[in-house]
């Protein structure tokens, strides 16, 4: 049994990395340069001792400095101002080349936890996708067209699905549409989308037939704006927001991958930390049961992503 002096709340999944043990003590601190003392465990069934990840494991930098570049970076600093920022202000400084390993450790690793949340929002959403030009070597000229897909619940403003790709084609909007199905379990009736054809057969087989009413079981309204039939507003209001940000990113210079990445922790600022103005507050407080307490919303996220 798990000993008496650890918190089982904050602790309910640790246990020992060797043998997976839940029964240990506490034994002794790690003192660190820059993170204090750290508690460190010790197993009473191989006697390994080890700390507790909070998700800053054998990281060199206070967590209140990590989350400060994270939300200086997706509020429109770059890594380079970042690092002259921190120049001031921390005797110990990191470089800009950290600050972006930062966004991308972190961004990946909340939303590993954030993509299972289940939506519980309106009965409409909307998808679309942004074209990219993305440069794939640093001392090479020329680019390649990649697609930023996403989709956005209009009645609370969430994100609900988004991926960065190096194509647009069937596959991809099935990927898109499917996570939208799988974390809004049913409550969507409609999708709304753009006139591009590959839209009606994905977003159509992705929900099916029923055969008891003989009609899909999702409405596809597809708005072309050039025919005068409207305007997807919501989504392309989004789009403005993810523009004003990226536009400086100068062809993202790196690999898929960590345009994704960089992608995702947009999202994640989107929906948890970034207040929005027509709802007043964020998109996660309408569409979720997901409580955020801390002022600090980015440490609270990277914690519950390790502990979940």
């Amino acid at each position: 049994m798990k000993s008496n002096n650890v918190n089982e709340n904050k602790y309910k999944n640790l246990c020992c990395p060797k043998c997976k043990s839940k029964n240990f003590k506490k034994n002794g601190r790690r003192k660190t340069e820059n993170r204090g003392l750290i508690q460190r465990y010790q197993c009473k069934d191989c006697n390994y001792r080890f700390t507790y990840d909070d998700g800053f494991f054998r990281m060199r930098n206070n967590p209140n400095k990590i989350t400060c570049a994270l939300d200086l970076f997706y509020k429109g600093v770059s890594t380079r101002k970042v690092q002259e920022h921190f120049q001031s202000f921390y005797p110990h400084n990191s470089h800009n080349t950290t600050v972006y390993r930062w966004v991308v450790k972190y961004a990946n690793m909340i939303s590993d936890f954030t993509d299972r949340l289940k939506v519980n929002g309106g009965c409409e959403v909307q998808v679309d996708e942004m074209e990219y030009h993305r440069r794939e070597e640093h001392k090479k000229k020329g680019t390649c067209k990649d697609w930023f897909i996403d989709s956005i619940d209009v009645k609370t403003r969430y994100l609900v699905s988004a991926k960065y790709f190096k194509a647009r084609g069937q596959q991809e909007i099935k990927e898109v549409i499917g996570k939208v199905k799988y974390k809004t379990e049913g409550y969507v009736t409609t999708i709304t989308t753009d006139g591009w054809q590959v839209y009606k057969g994905v977003v159509k087989k992705t929900w099916g037939w029923n055969l008891k009413e003989q009609k899909y079981n999702i409405i596809h309204n597809p708005v072309i704006a050039s025919k005068g039939e409207g305007f997807n507003l919501f989504i392309e209001r989004l789009h403005n927001s993810i523009r004003e940000r990226t536009k400086t990113f100068r062809g993202f210079h790196g690999s898929v991958e960590s345009a994704d990445a960089i992608m995702k922790g947009y999202v994640i600022f989107y929906n948890f930390i970034r207040k929005h103005q027509s709802i007043k507050c964020c998109p996660y407080e309408l569409a979720t049961g997901l409580k955020l307490k801390e002022n600090n919303k980015w440490l609270e996220l990277i914690k519950r992503s390790k502990t979940n």
